[in-house]
């Protein structure tokens, strides 16, 4: 047995990941332990559920990789504050302390922290990008892009998978990234970055792009392969400890949104106008791909994967037969293509056979790929008619749902529950299911903790909170009494794999909540005159279809598929609340408040329940309903710790 252990840490979003044999046991993020949001301090936690996933000690581990090269990471660090010096002073005077005294040492510290005394390996971070898209994927061969802000000096890189066997062709380097583009315009419109970047994403369909012209006259030049170029006289990021300055302010007529502040149409506009550039750059970076690689199926990762809008458009382009996209595209998922990359790259491991990964599968004669169309790229007759799980094209990929994360018995629970005195009942498993539909469809409103915790951004039916999609008010109410968040921001649908295609145009898979689609013609409300004519955040509360709570202004959703081998009491739920409303549809939100990470123990949900309106919990099959509840008493730790971002 071979055991390799993936870690991230030290930019954003720190993680975990532990791989038996080639196979992914287990992975987490470290937040959903310490409890902050994006914590990017080293895993130590995450690393130890890890392990104990696996039944392991350190010292048992033959390798301990980490996500990419502090060295090089440094390297670059220090020659862009040379280069921009003395302006850069400030900023570099903050840095350097935490390089020279902690992140330098990465190997001391993981020796430190673990127990571990073996040899410590280092991938570069966009080839732990790259290895985390290609090796769990269902392909056998794939061509592979990753996008992000920064890594040690590539921001975007392009390479080609086929076995074990994955090599990088080329890069775009630093300054000049994608990702450091939309941060930039993400900070401008107040919002964290980091963190913001799906709110900005989230406000473009209010805006109109009048200043995508400008941007691309000023900011950023696009060649034809999607390689780019920014105007660094517009930029701060490389010398100060802020993305824009006076000169983005100047063109772009005042200065930036102060956090918390007002939104107004110049923040709508602005967003709408950087998205429709950044998915002009990808759809063209994607093009490139498929010229230079002739792969016809592509795998995604980098902080830009996650967007799902551009994804969306890539689907819809077709310039790919199929597309997979890691479910923890960010930093986090670097520590899992860390791992794999020891297991193929430097051990030389061979991959499963597609075939047993679930890439192109015979069904009714046919070769159907997982996007529903045949091999030839032309939409498959079957993929919208398909009916029940057991007649839908095979799915499987590396990641086991992103279903990695902490689970807890029902006799777990139950017991903790006692030891509380929390008022609470249980329903056989068999009956859970249909009684949480019911809730739904009595818009309720329900937070669910069921099976391993997600790896990933993503809430997908394991630390879910969930709403009946139907319901015009869901999204307000969701947002304001549930979630503490911006009006604004839409919902996510879940839908049954095998109905996707009669709600939403799109019939294959999106298990990851990481493509958006539109609600079919059928489903939408025909809009008035007056309703039209809307501007801006006006239009936020005119229901568009038959589910209002999950359509955002554009018609647009971004879409989660659920099947039953997958998630089967997840599923479950679906389907009873199908057979109640006709509705295979439900709003799905992460278990979570504005500012802090999704829950990972019962005691988390527990909180969060508390903290919000929400009607009900379930904890695997025990039920606590709110009003029967003792009064609840906020901490003093946590008062002053939570932020909103």
């Amino acid at each position: 047995m071979t055991s390799i252990l993936g870690l991230s840490a030290y930019y954003h979003d720190s993680a975990a990941c532990l791989l038996v044999d080639g196979r992914i046991v287990a992975a987490a993020q470290e937040e959903r332990f310490t409890r902050k949001k994006h914590d990017a301090e080293f895993p130590a936690r995450a690393a130890r559920y890890c392990l104990e996933a696996g039944g392991l000690a350190a010292e048992q581990l033959d390798h301990v990789a980490f996500y990419d090269k502090p060295l090089l990471k440094f390297e670059r660090l220090f020659e862009t504050y040379l280069e921009y010096a003395p302006r850069g002073f400030v900023s570099f005077r903050k840095a350097m302390p935490l390089w020279i005294t902690d992140r330098l040492w990465i190997s001391e510290r993981i020796g430190k922290e673990l127990g571990y005394g073996g040899r410590i390996l280092f991938s570069d971070h966009h080839e732990s990008h790259a290895a985390s898209a290609f090796y769990p994927s269902p392909y056998e061969e794939a061509a592979v892009l990753t996008m992000d802000g920064v890594g040690e000096w590539a921001t975007s890189s392009l390479g080609m998978g086929s076995g074990n066997r994955l090599d990088m062709l080329s890069e775009l380097r630093f300054p000049h990234s994608i990702g450091l583009l939309y941060s930039a315009f993400t900070y401008f419109c107040g919002f964290k970055v980091n963190s913001g970047e799906y709110k900005l994403m989230g406000l473009a369909p209010y805006g109109q792009p009048k200043y995508a012209g400008l941007i691309r006259e000023k900011l950023v030049h696009v060649c034809e392969d999607g390689s780019i170029r920014l105007d660094m006289d517009y930029f701060d990021f490389a010398d100060r400890l802020r993305m824009t300055g006076a000169a983005f302010e100047r063109l772009f007529g005042g200065p930036a949104r102060a956090p918390e502040s007002k939104l107004t149409q110049r923040e709508m506009d602005l967003a709408r106008s950087i998205q429709d550039v950044t998915e002009e750059i990808v759809l063209k970076m994607a093009r490139h791909v498929r010229k230079a690689t002739g792969a016809r199926t592509l795998c995604m990762a980098g902080g830009v994967a996650l967007n799902c809008v551009a994804n969306g458009r890539l689907v819809e382009q077709g310039i790919f037969d199929d597309i997979w996209i890691q479910p923890a595209a960010g930093d986090a998922g670097g520590a899992v293509g860390a791992a794999l990359a020891v297991w193929h790259r430097h051990l030389g491991m061979p991959r499963e056979s597609a075939e047993k990964r679930g890439t192109w599968r015979k069904n009714e004669d046919r070769e159907i790929s997982l996007n529903g169309k045949e091999a030839g790229g032309r939409a498959s007759p079957a993929a919208g008619s398909l009916r029940g799980a057991a007649q839908l094209p095979p799915y499987e990929d590396g990641m086991s749902g992103a279903f990695l994360g902490p689970s807890y018995s029902s006799e777990e629970i139950a017991t903790w529950l006692e030891s509380r005195h929390y008022p609470y009942r249980t329903i056989p498993s068999s009956e859970l299911p249909g009684f949480v539909a019911g809730l739904l469809a009595e818009e309720k409103v329900v937070g669910l903790l069921q099976g391993r915790m997600e790896f990933g951004p993503r809430a997908l039916g394991g630390r879910s909170i969930l709403g009946d999609p139907r319901s015009p008010r869901m999204q307000s109410v969701m947002n304001l009494k549930i979630k503490f968040r911006e009006s604004f921001r839409p919902f996510a649908p879940s839908v049954l794999r095998e109905d996707a295609a009669k709600w939403f145009t799109f019939g294959g898979d999106s298990p990851y909540m990481l493509l958006c689609a539109d609600v079919v013609p059928e489903k939408r409300r025909a809009m008035t005159e007056g309703e039209n004519a809307l501007w801006g955040i006006e239009k936020l509360n005119v229901p568009r279809s038959a589910i209002p709570a999950v359509t955002h202004v554009d018609y647009s959703a971004r879409l989660q598929t659920v099947r039953k081998e997958t998630n089967p009491l997840y599923h479950a739920i679906l389907a009873a609340f199908q057979e109640r409303t006709g509705c295979p549809v439900v709003v799905n939100t992460s278990f979570n408040v504005r500012g802090e990470p999704i829950v990972c123990t019962p005691e988390d949900a527990y909180r969060c329940f508390m903290r919000t309106a929400m009607d009900v919990l379930v904890l695997e099959n025990h039920v606590l309903v709110r009003d029967g509840q003792p009064a609840f008493v906020e901490s003093e730790d946590w008062k002053k710790t939570f932020t909103l971002d």
